[in-house]
């Protein structure tokens, strides 16, 4: 079979022709030069015509390789759609918590902590029972504080930084019972958005050194030593400082004793400065806070006085080797007492004639980590705070010291999940000299994710 001519091959030999047919029968009139031009230029287009036509044609693709025998398809995508289409464009989002189950063996011999108060489900100090009888071995587990956040982060065109994080757990109070339901309300731990250097919303409190905490079984550790406060906030740092304004807040014990007052009569929002000093061996802060201290009321016997309060903080972790540390914290001034170990003590004394006088105390902890292997680490910790009441205006019935030790072992069979078992002894000590002792073994299964 005859190899076909293509389309414009047949044009460009079409054209040839009807210049070779023409040219002698007008070689003689007066038009010869301008038909002369007219056919170099006609014989210039079969020429690129022609050179079109023989130039090399490109080879094909090759095509992708084939996948492996047995190789699975790649997974599809997770959507097809933004999982933020509210957010500004190319915003990120994320998500994480952890699943963790606690129980624990609790003894106390000044009385029996009791039955669904927060003491069954952490260690409070401030709540170890003095003068009661011995009380027998209780058992107590939930699953309330596993937790789950959101996230969202955002840089734009011209590198400002914008994020927001949002974080829950299940410490609500119960909304079922231990007979049969367990069930427990959700509850805000941290809800906040910050852009560049400011941050506003509820978080941990400024005054707060978070990263000095023990790795400790117990929800908080050393709790009687720590200051442990979430609330909201305005926040600026810049470099190693940062300084805030933060919910105010004060706790009275009433003249001679008697039930604690919270007051919210505050004018003045509490204000914190920090400064971080970071290395290759860990790192050490330290904060101020001023506090004003108010309480005011009306009717018979009105209460109206304010008053005003100072406190610091020194904290930090300190790097031995790559596999022991030691970190701890001191804590010490006037108003201290809503800031340190869950409210052991108060802010504030009421005396006879309705004045407000600040609480001192001081507050600390050290513990020491180590690592036995990439799955195996413990920690030893001791813990303890004092307060300075002054018994003429609270009475010898609130608490003047606490202290607790303990030890831990927690095992990672597996990267994310820690099975932990801590042991500890508490004792807690009133202005009459009364005491109280709480032993208890407590263990974690707590999954990451």
């Amino acid at each position: 079979m005859s190899q076909r001519i293509p389309q414009h091959r047949r044009i460009a030999v079409a054209i040839a022709l009807a210049i070779a047919g023409i040219t002698p029968a007008f070689a003689q009139n007066d038009r010869e030069a301008a038909l002369e031009a007219r056919v170099a230029e006609l014989e210039k287009m079969v020429q690129l015509l022609v050179a079109q036509n023989t130039a090399p044609v490109a080879a094909p693709a090759a095509p992708a390789p084939a996948a492996a025998p047995g190789t699975p398809p790649p997974p599809p995508p997770i959507q097809a759609t933004t999982i933020l289409p509210g957010a500004v464009a190319g915003s990120k989002f994320s998500f994480g918590g952890f699943i963790r189950d606690d129980m624990m063996f609790t003894r106390t011999d000044g009385g029996e902590i009791a039955d669904g108060s927060v003491g069954r489900d952490l260690y409070l100090p401030g709540g170890i029972p003095v003068g009661g009888a011995d009380e027998g071995t209780d058992v107590d587990s939930h699953a309330k504080f596993s937790r789950f956040w959101f996230g969202i982060d955002n840089v734009s065109d011209a590198g400002d930084k914008v994020s927001a994080k949002v974080e829950l757990d299940l410490f609500g109070g119960a909304l079922g019972n231990e007979v049969a339901t367990n069930t427990y309300g959700v509850t805000l731990r941290h809800a906040y958005v910050s852009w560049n250097n400011w941050l506003a919303g509820q978080t941990w409190s400024n005054f707060m050194d978070a990263a000095a905490l023990p790795d400790s079984v117990d929800f908080i550790g050393p709790t009687e030593g720590t200051v442990f406060v979430r609330q909201p906030q305005i926040r600026y740092t810049q470099g190693p400082w940062s300084f805030s304004v933060e919910n105010p807040e004060t706790t009275i014990t009433p003249f001679h004793g008697g039930t604690r007052i919270v007051s919210d009569d505050n004018s003045l929002p509490d204000f914190t400065a920090r400064y971080l000093h970071k290395a290759t061996w860990g790192h050490v802060t330290a904060a101020i806070l001023f506090r004003q201290l108010a309480y005011e009321t009306t009717g018979t016997g009105a209460v109206d006085d304010t008053t005003t309060a100072a406190a610091v903080s020194i904290s930090g972790k300190y790097l031995i080797t790559p596999n022991d540390d030691l970190r701890f914290a001191v804590n010490a001034g006037d108003g201290i007492g809503r800031y340190t170990g869950l409210g052991i003590a108060a802010d504030a004394e009421l005396d006879g004639s309705g004045q407000l006088d600040a609480l001192s105390g001081i507050a600390g902890f050290v513990a020491y980590r180590h690592a036995f292997d990439p799955k195996l680490r413990g920690n030893l910790y001791y813990s303890a705070a004092n307060y300075d009441n002054d018994t003429v205006l609270s009475g010898t019935a609130v608490t003047s010291d606490v202290h607790a030790f303990s030890a831990n072992l927690i095992y990672s069979p597996l990267p994310k999940l820690d099975v932990g078992a801590e042991l500890r002894f508490a004792n807690r000590e009133l202005e009459s000299g009364a005491d109280g002792d709480l032993r208890r073994l407590h263990f974690i299964v707590r999954y990451n994710f």
